[in-house]
């Protein structure tokens, strides 16, 4: 550069200082605009979740009525609900309003799991105790059974701890067969056997701890492999179709006729170093709301409750639903 145009000490030692008075004022900026309570839209309140409010008043159970483990309950076409509990009277019944309405099943059930209402209004109650499925009217009086009582078995006269049971429209009955088996064992309407499927194993089709099911509207049956973290889904002739899973650790199943299905259990967990199950105890309490596709529609949870302590809104290890209650047991 010519000597004439080299800027002189004085002028590169001003322009220098005005850079950074520059570059000062720009940082003050910036600092006083993060300074600033931050602005924001008005966000419309409008609540688009579901949301659930505990009712601590229901039911209105007498003192001489019991609940041991509550291990199944159902909804009725009169909206009566069905509490099947590992207590004395075991099975009982209250109106929407909490209001107890009747009770039996005292020396009839060994140890209660599930229940379902048939399209009838008929009564089905397993028992894992007496190797049984039974069949009842609303009033208690025994129809069918399923099952020879009070002896475990593999074949078409034996079941061997029964879990549950989906009835279909025409009086088919598909039964889950459960914790010492590893099949679903389908009778005609008269209790005749008509065929069974599945081993224990992890591939499809296979079972570990078939714990409920349940049939839509087309006659898919869909099958809560609880050990296996996943639901089955299969016709009625046994064939598998497919299967959900790694999505939640499936406890009980409930169905809607709208082809809704509930499932509740807990979010998906690995087999711990101790314990016959998996999954127990559960680390969480969830219920899901799928379509028959497995799409999850709706999800949602309760919080688990001290044993013997449990506070209204709280459940412990929920095992089955149905009209959106939970309830705890094995």
């Amino acid at each position: 550069m010519p000597p004439n145009l080299r800027p002189s000490p004085l002028t590169t030692v001003y322009g220098t200082l005005l850079v950074i008075l520059a570059v000062m004022q720009g940082a003050s900026r910036v600092s006083a605009q993060v300074a600033q309570s931050p602005t924001y839209p008005k966000y419309p309140r409008t609540n688009l979740a579901t949301g659930y409010q505990v009712d601590p008043g229901w039911p209105q159970r007498p003192s001489q009525i019991q609940w041991g483990a509550v291990s199944g309950v159902a909804v009725d076409g009169q909206d009566q609900v069905w509490v099947y509990t590992r207590a004395i009277p075991p099975v009982q019944v209250y109106d929407s309003s909490g209001k107890f309405l009747r009770a039996w099943g005292e020396g009839v059930i060994n140890n209660a799991h599930h229940v379902k209402v048939d399209p009838q209004g008929n009564v089905w109650l397993s028992d894992i105790g007496n190797h049984t499925v039974m069949q009842f009217t609303p009033e208690g009086k025994l129809l069918k059974t399923l099952g020879t009582k009070g002896v475990a078995g593999e074949d078409a006269t034996h079941l061997n701890q029964p879990t549950d049971m989906a009835i279909s429209p025409t009086g088919e009955i598909f039964v889950s067969d459960g914790y010492a088996n590893s099949r679903v064992v389908h009778f005609d309407k008269t209790g005749k056997f008509v065929k069974a499927w599945g081993k224990l194993g992890t591939k499809p089709g296979e079972f570990s701890l078939p714990h409920s099911i349940v049939m839509d509207s087309k006659g898919r049956l869909y099958v809560a492999d609880r050990n296996n973290v996943r639901i089955q889904v299969f016709d009625q002739k046994g064939k598998y179709l497919e299967q959900w899973a790694n999505v939640i650790v499936p406890w009980g199943l409930s169905i809607t006729k709208a082809d809704e299905i509930w499932v509740c259990g807990s979010s998906p967990m690995q087999w711990r170093d101790q314990g016959t199950f998996l999954g127990i105890p559960p680390k969480d309490q969830v219920f899901m709301k799928f379509n028959t596709s497995g799409k999850l529609l709706q999800f949602g949870g309760v919080p688990i409750g001290q044993v013997g302590q449990e506070q209204p809104g709280e459940c412990d290890w929920v095992h089955d639903e149905d009209g959106m209650l939970v309830f705890r047991a094995r």
